[in-house]
C-alpha cells in the first residue's frame, strides 16, 4: 500500500517532480510541449528541474499537452502520492480520480446538505478505506455478473 510522502513543504518540487515525468514519458518532443504549452523550451527545462516554480493553470496546460488528466495528477502530487502521480497519470484510474476529484465535493454538498457541517476530519481515513472497499466489492459483483452470463445454461 502507497503511503504518502512526508511533506516536505514544496509544492514546487512535487509538481517538477509529475511535469518531468509526464514531459519525459510524452510521445511529443520537449519543444513541441513547451510550443503547445505557450512558454520556451529553456523555461519548460528549468521548471521540470524544479529551478523554475509554475503555476497551477500553466502546470495543468503542460500536463493536458502531455496526455495526462492534469487534475488527478497535481492532486496526489500535492497529497504526497507523487509515485502514484505518474503512475495513473495516463491510465483509466488517473481519468476515475479526474472525474471523482470533481464530483466528489458537488456530491457531499448534495448529499450531506447542512450535515456537512458534522464531518471530522479524524473520519476522512476510515472512509477512504469504506469508499475502497465498496469499490472493490462493485468491481467484484461485475466481474461474478459477466463470469455467470458466459456460462452455459
Amino acid at each position: 500500500m502507497h503511503q504518502p510522502a512526508p511533506f516536505r513543504g514544496d509544492a514546487n518540487a512535487s509538481l517538477a517532480h509529475i511535469l518531468a515525468h509526464a514531459i519525459e514519458s510524452s510521445d511529443k518532443p520537449k519543444h513541441q510541449i513547451a510550443r503547445e504549452v505557450g512558454i520556451h523550451r529553456e523555461t519548460l527545462l528549468r521548471v521540470m528541474r524544479g529551478n523554475r516554480p509554475i503555476g497551477l493553470d500553466e502546470a495543468a496546460r503542460v500536463l493536458d499537452v502531455c496526455g495526462a488528466f492534469p487534475r488527478a495528477s497535481m492532486i496526489l502530487a500535492l497529497a504526497g502520492q507523487e509515485d502514484l502521480a505518474c503512475e495513473w497519470m495516463r491510465s483509466e484510474m488517473g481519468e476515475f480520480l479526474e472525474d471523482f476529484f470533481t464530483a466528489l465535493p458537488g456530491q457531499l454538498e448534495r448529499t450531506l446538505g447542512r450535515r456537512v457541517e458534522d464531518l471530522r476530519p479524524r473520519w476522512a481515513n476510515g472512509t477512504s478505506q469504506l469508499v475502497a472497499r465498496m469499490l472493490a466489492k462493485h468491481i467484484d459483483d461485475f466481474a461474478n455478473r459477466d463470469i455467470s452470463m458466459a456460462l452455459p445454461r
